[in-house]
């Protein structure tokens, strides 16, 4: 006799997860289903978070901070392999993307309690404190030293996108179908939508950014996203963005926003970061140079960059 299978359906759920928000869909039979494995995933984010995060004194990496200039750190396994891979894009970018970066928020805040520019000198402070060099990495032991006293590691660069990585993971292990976890632009999606249609993907203008200039279809590449659009200050007339380059401590201009498409959404959150640093040539011409690395790159003027396999739709 055959078995009536219940229909799929999408559900989503908005939360604020990392410090920002995180759009969890995912394709199930029904919603008590759906609410089951949206919850799961919100809970990998929240475990992840409970280990990195600098914000969170009792976190792993807020005990490497904490002994920074004094002595290594024991972490798991799994914080150990995010640093090592971090470290490798450091080096892959020159230092233009740094998870050493953190003691730049002493400095530099955009929650609007800062009421001047830092001083040339409050800067140089606090570039003194930054350099992946300086981390000290024993694989045996599982430990990490950070050399200098006042050195912080902050994963704000790559938390979002390895967050999501590892909630699609999970929920793909455990059967599901299809989905999407979208950390504030930081995407990676998996199988199709209920009717069988790829998922659709919109890339916010970054001259307004409550509208979409441009959408395709999902081609099975992770998306890393970051603009200036969101979080800045103003001093002067002039626009200070939360993307601080970390070898001089100044937030950079130039560039309004950088879609990366790779093989998973944490090296392309955190390439964008570096693209944004390293400028909009230099940038580009180490996208190039990257295999399996899609990009789309718009400058402060509009004018939009992209690589060769993107086919996009303006919305008119």
């Amino acid at each position: 006799m055959p078995v009536l299978l219940q229909a799929q359906q999408k559900f989503t759920r908005q939360l604020k997860l990392m410090g920002c928000r995180y759009d969890i869909t995912v394709i199930a039979a029904n919603e008590a289903e759906g609410n089951k494995f949206i919850d799961i995933a919100a809970n990998e984010v929240t475990r992840i978070e409970h280990l990195i995060s600098e914000w969170d004194s009792t976190t792993q990496i807020s005990h490497v901070n904490y002994y920074a200039g004094i002595r290594p750190v024991k972490v798991d396994k799994e914080v150990f392999d995010l640093i090592v891979r971090s470290i490798k894009i450091s080096e892959l970018t020159d230092g233009a993307f740094d998870i050493s970066w953190a003691g730049m928020n002493q400095i530099w805040k955009f929650d609007g309690s800062m009421k001047r520019l830092p001083t040339n000198e409050e800067v140089a402070k606090a570039v003194s404190t930054v350099g992946y060099k300086n981390i000290i990495l024993n694989k045996q032991d599982t430990t990490v030293f950070l050399k200098l006293k006042g050195m912080r590691l902050g994963f704000g660069g790559i938390g979002k996108g390895y967050g999501a990585d590892k909630g699609a993971a999970l929920l793909k292990s455990l059967g599901v179908a299809g989905g999407i976890m979208n950390a504030s632009g930081d995407i990676t999606a998996w199988g199709n939508q209920p009717d069988g249609k790829p998922w659709m993907i919109g890339i916010t203008n970054p001259f307004n950014k409550d509208k979409v200039f441009s959408w395709f279809p999902y081609f099975g590449k992770s998306i890393g996203t970051s603009g200036n659009y969101e979080n800045y200050v103003m001093f002067n007339g002039v626009r200070y963005t939360h993307i601080i380059d970390p070898r001089t401590g100044w937030p950079v201009h130039g560039i309004s926003s950088v879609t990366l498409f790779g093989p998973n959404a944490e090296i392309s959150t955190a390439l964008t970061k570096a693209i944004f640093v390293m400028g909009k040539d230099v940038g580009i011409n180490l996208l190039k140079q990257i295999k399996g690395i899609e990009f789309i790159v718009v400058d402060e003027q509009g004018k939009m960059y992209e690589s060769d396999n993107v086919k996009m739709n303006p919305f008119k």
